[in-house]
């Protein structure tokens, strides 16, 4: 039984090396992968490629590779993600009447790489309704997603660099804080509770925290074996019951917690109310 194992495993790490070498060689023919080699699998920039969802590449072989790609159940996951998340906030905002504390309403997202999302939010809004500050510290990133709004004519939006674990206060406080797609890349539990209850303290009276969890992923030891994340190691995640994350914000002193779940059934988001 020992014997059988070891050789399974040896099979497995001869599968991997040879899906690391095809997707490294021959998967490079797709502008996704290749956006991936370069900033991270997890990066703000891949995940701005993931949302335009538009197959690029080489002619034919590079495009089928790139749509085949995108079309992947956690990219899938993610757009549904997105749609999810903006849903939630437009009712957030609805229910301040599109006003704030500091006149309009002001929304935090503390790792929001270039933030294409909120861009696509605040474009929906009349100017002044909205003030939205985007935080990372990918500065390629930031940068990209100052140029999108730059180029959509967007104002109330703002990229400043920052880390979304030590965060540095926000004056006016901001209405809702968003953490997307960070949580799903920490493996330490006690960090993510940690950041929660720092959070709460950020927002201002009757502000809401909005973060997403990641609950299952069916791909998670291809993507722990093959794809590089920003830091040029291979990408490991972590699946949480989104239970696990309504303990958190309740135990940080949130007075209000609710989760949904997006379309595809990988992602939630979580509100928690100050």
């Amino acid at each position: 039984m020992t014997m059988t194992r070891t050789k399974t495993k040896r099979w497995k790490r001869v599968q991997w090396a040879a899906m690391r070498v095809l997707l490294g060689t021959v998967g490079r023919a797709s502008t996704g992968v290749r956006i991936g080699y370069r900033h991270g699998f997890d990066s703000g920039s891949m995940l701005d490629y993931v949302y335009v969802n538009k197959a690029g590449g080489f002619p034919v072989v590079g495009h089928l590779i790139d749509r085949v790609y995108l079309n992947a159940v956690g990219w899938r996951a993610i757009r549904a993600r997105r749609e999810l998340l903006k849903d939630v906030l437009r009712k957030e905002i609805a229910q301040r009447g599109g006003t704030g504390a500091g006149g309009g309403v002001r929304v935090l997202d503390v790792a929001s790489g270039p933030g294409r999302y909120l861009q696509d939010l605040i474009a929906e809004y009349e100017p002044g309704t909205l003030h939205v500050e985007c935080r990372d510290l990918d500065r390629a990133g930031l940068a990209q997603g100052g140029r999108q709004a730059a180029e959509r004519g967007l104002t109330g939006i703002s990229y400043v660099y920052g880390d979304a674990l030590d965060p540095a206060p926000v004056s006016p406080a901001p209405d809702i804080v968003v953490v997307s797609g960070l949580y799903e890349l920490l493996l330490d539990d006690a960090v993510i509770a940690a950041s929660v209850a720092r959070l709460r303290g950020m927002l201002a009276p009757g502000g809401v925290l909005v973060f997403t969890t990641q609950t299952r992923h069916p791909q998670l030891e291809f993507i722990a074996n093959v794809l590089p994340n920003r830091d040029g190691v291979l990408w490991e995640m972590k699946c949480r019951p989104v239970e696990l994350a309504e303990q958190w914000a309740a135990r940080a002193g949130f007075a209000e917690v609710a989760s949904r779940r997006e379309s595809v059934g990988l992602f939630t988001v979580t509100t928690a109310r100050h």
